[in-house]
C-alpha cells in the first residue's frame, strides 16, 4: 500500500549552488518524505532523463516511490513506479496501456466529475488543490476548503491536496479527508531539508491519524 502523506515534488529552482537534486530528495527522503515525484517543466530529452535516473536511483536506495509528472513514455523508459497526469496531458487510458495495471498513475483532479471519471478510469490516486493558492504554479487558481472536502468524499480512492500547502498552514486541512500533502517550497525551499521535512511529516501524520 502506498504512503502518500508527505508527498515531494520537486523544483531545482529552490537548489542551493552547488547541490544536486538528487542530494535534495534524499535529504527529504531522510526527513520523512513517503513518495517522490519529478517535476522538472524547464527539462526535456537527455537533461531530464539523466535528472530522472539519479532521482529514482536515490529514491530505490530509501524504497521509496517515484513518480514522473506528465512524462509517460519516460516514466516507461526508465522503469519508473509511476506517472501524474493533468487534465492536459496523455488521457488515463492510454497512460495505463503504456504502464500497464502495476504502475501507479495519479490523476489531477479539480471537481467532483473529474474525480468520478478518474477513479472510475482506474487512476491510483488524485492531487487535488490549490487548497492555498500556489507560488510554484501561478496559474493556479485557489479552492475552497469546502470544495476539497467534496472531491475527497466522492471518490474511494487517496486524494492528495497540493497548493501552497506549509507548516503554517497544514493545520487548515485537520479534519478533511485526504490520504496526503503534496508539498514544493515547503520542503526543497528550506536552509535544512531535512528538518524542516520531519517538522512537516510529524504534522502530517498528525493530523491524518485522526
Amino acid at each position: 500500500m502506498i504512503d502518500y502523506s508527505l508527498y515531494a515534488i520537486t523544483d531545482r529552482s529552490w537548489l542551493k549552488p552547488g547541490e544536486k537534486l538528487a542530494d535534495a530528495v534524499e535529504k527529504a527522503i531522510l526527513g520523512g518524505a513517503t513518495i517522490v515525484q519529478l517535476r522538472e517543466k524547464k527539462l526535456t530529452g537527455d537533461e531530464l532523463e539523466e535528472l530522472a535516473i539519479s532521482v529514482q536511483k536515490v529514491c530505490k536506495e530509501h524504497n521509496i516511490p517515484f513518480i514522473i509528472n506528465d512524462d509517460v513514455v519516460l516514466a516507461k523508459k526508465i522503469n519508473a513506479d509511476g506517472v501524474h497526469i493533468g487534465q492536459s496531458d496523455m488521457e488515463l487510458i492510454e497512460a495505463k496501456r503504456i504502464l500497464g495495471e502495476n504502475k501507479i498513475i495519479g490523476v489531477t483532479a479539480k471537481t467532483v466529475e473529474l474525480a468520478r471519471k478518474a477513479m472510475e478510469g482506474g487512476a491510483s490516486y488524485l492531487g487535488s488543490g490549490a487548497v492555498f493558492g500556489s507560488s510554484t504554479k501561478t496559474d493556479a487558481m485557489p479552492m475552497t476548503l469546502d470544495k476539497f472536502q467534496t472531491i475527497c468524499e466522492s471518490v474511494d480512492i487517496p486524494v492528495v491536496a497540493i497548493g501552497g500547502i506549509d507548516e503554517h498552514n497544514i493545520e487548515k486541512l485537520r479534519g478533511r479527508k485526504m490520504s496526503g500533502f503534496a508539498v514544493v517550497s515547503a520542503i526543497f525551499a528550506k536552509d535544512d531539508i531535512t528538518a524542516g521535512t520531519k517538522h512537516l511529516a510529524d504534522l502530517a501524520h498528525n493530523i491524518l491519524a485522526e
